[in-house]
């Protein structure tokens, strides 16, 4: 293809999406296309610009030069394109929307939903609520939050977007895992995680003992890191630093738990509300 072709909207935001995710894994189900016909729009698009874009390591992908300086153009031109497409199809959506969701969860998933929201529904007003799910869920049910990406406490509680796999972590030069009994820090009651844990050293028979109970993934994190216990996170809240524990550590082994997006009631008459609602689906509900 020469270096001169039209540059598609397809292969733009594909780019995009890879860029902000960090990877064709983490991208795919986002565009709801399979990593083999991202990697050739991906392709696509190289041929048309005539230079790589993305230097493909073992794994993570980095910008090449002409990468960094395609990005901000392919940002705006899709930009544009939501804008134009918003003027055309009638009047644009305000208001304001409350949105519920647990710290573990916040940075790793929202960050894609609130981006590509924003592009398309500049006028609209987010209210961010960062709790644990425990909290959440009541909140949504008396109407005090439009919608919430919280952990399902119950089958069939709103709308399930994915599945979370639960893990245990450690600090390297503290090994708390070693002890007798293992020391524990717990989420507050009610909680999944807990709950989960809990149930997982009773079926070993693991001597144990909670040295450390809050509904704080930052405290939970600052309690392993100190060496005061190990914990369960959800794993794409585990940062760089703590090793997620196995059974060769002595750790029995944890389920996965279901994230799911509940909504209000009263949010149905809300347009911003619906819009959210259905750009978190887009963004984050993957194929069963």
């Amino acid at each position: 293809m020469p270096a001169t072709a039209d540059l598609q909207l397809d292969w733009l935001r594909a780019f995009v999406t890879v860029v902000d995710a960090g990877s064709l894994t983490a991208a795919a189900p986002q565009l709801h296309r399979s990593q083999s016909a991202l990697s050739m729009q991906l392709k696509k698009l190289e041929d048309a610009v005539g230079r790589p874009v993305l230097a493909r390591g073992p794994r993570h992908l980095d910008l090449t030069p002409t990468g960094v300086e395609l990005l901000g153009h392919a940002r705006r031109m899709l930009e544009l394109h939501a804008e134009t497409l918003a003027a055309v199809r009638g009047p644009a959506i305000s208001g304001r929307v409350s949105l519920g969701v647990p710290d573990d969860y916040a940075a790793t998933y929202l960050t894609p939903v609130l981006r590509s929201f924003a592009t398309r529904y500049a006028g609209v007003e987010i209210t961010l609520v960062c709790e644990q799910s425990t909290a959440l869920i009541p909140k949504v049910q008396r109407g005090e939050l439009d919608l919430a990406v919280v952990t399902r406490d119950r089958p069939q509680r709103g709308t399930l977007l994915f599945q979370e796999m639960l893990v245990w972590v450690g600090a390297v030069q503290h090994e708390a895992w070693r002890r007798e009994p293992l020391p524990v820090a717990v989420y507050e009651p009610g909680s999944r995680a807990r709950r989960e844990a809990l149930a997982a050293l009773m079926a070993q028979r693991r001597a144990h003992r909670i040295v450390y109970n809050s509904s704080s993934l930052a405290g939970h994190l600052a309690a392993v890191e100190s060496g005061l216990a190990v914990a369960v996170l959800t794993r794409c809240s585990v940062p760089p630093g703590l090793l997620v524990l196995q059974a060769r550590h002595g750790l029995p082994a944890l389920p996965a738990i279901e994230v799911s997006l509940v909504r209000s009631k009263a949010s149905q008459r809300s347009a911003a509300a619906e819009a959210l609602h259905e750009q978190v689906l887009r963004t984050l509900r993957r194929d069963a």
